[in-house]
């Protein structure tokens, strides 16, 4: 059997929308399908769950066991962007400090506590494995978030980021930028000869 859902399988998934060459693992879970939208030249591996709102750029790739929960508030991935394998995003959270009871089953007027606020990898961005970002939390454009890292407030663009809380130990280099501009001429290029 396949890894990935077939075109015809991708239709049935109710997606809001999807663009072409969009790799869905068959052993991901998706809840609310109607609410995330995917780009072009996606991946989304084995064992990621996707609830809420979520919209995924163009040339993503989402590894094994990651967790992406929107909530309403949503979560953002630019074109680019890559989320490392056992990572967790959260536009939502429970209150931890004993505000409100914290728990999916209890109605919401009992959770008045409980933490919203959309979340945005910015394009080129990069999250390392295990890592965790927080509600409410931009990671800028053309960062990269090492291995097992706690991102729990914005990011500012082309930095490293380590640590619990992550904070920036060096600049992160542009030169990905040149192929980014080679690569999509390449594609332009491509369209323009009638290739996909």
């Amino acid at each position: 059997m396949e890894t990935y859902y077939s075109e015809e399988e991708l239709k049935s998934l109710g997606l809001k929308k999807y663009g072409t060459n969009v790799k869905i693992s068959r052993h991901a879970i998706i809840y609310k399908s109607e609410e995330l939208e995917v780009g072009s030249n996606v991946r989304i591996d084995d064992f990621t769950t996707i609830s809420g709102k979520v919209v995924l750029g163009s040339y993503i790739h989402i590894a094994q066991t990651c967790g992406l929960y929107g909530g309403d508030a949503g979560i953002t991935m630019e074109d680019f962007t890559t989320l490392s394998s056992h990572s967790l995003i959260y536009a939502i959270s429970n209150d931890y400090s004993g505000l409100s009871l914290a728990c999916p089953m209890v109605p919401e007027r009992f959770r008045p506590a409980d933490i919203s606020a959309p979340v945005r990898l910015e394009r080129y961005a990069l999250v390392g494995c295990m890592s965790v970002v927080l509600p409410g939390a931009t990671i800028g454009e053309g960062c990269s978030v090492g291995a097992m890292s706690l991102c729990n407030k914005d990011l500012e663009p082309w930095g490293m980021y380590v640590g619990i809380p992550a904070r920036r130990i060096k600049e992160r280099n542009k030169q990905l930028l040149r192929f980014a501009e080679q690569f999509e001429q390449e594609c332009a290029d491509a369209i323009g000869r009638g290739k996909p």
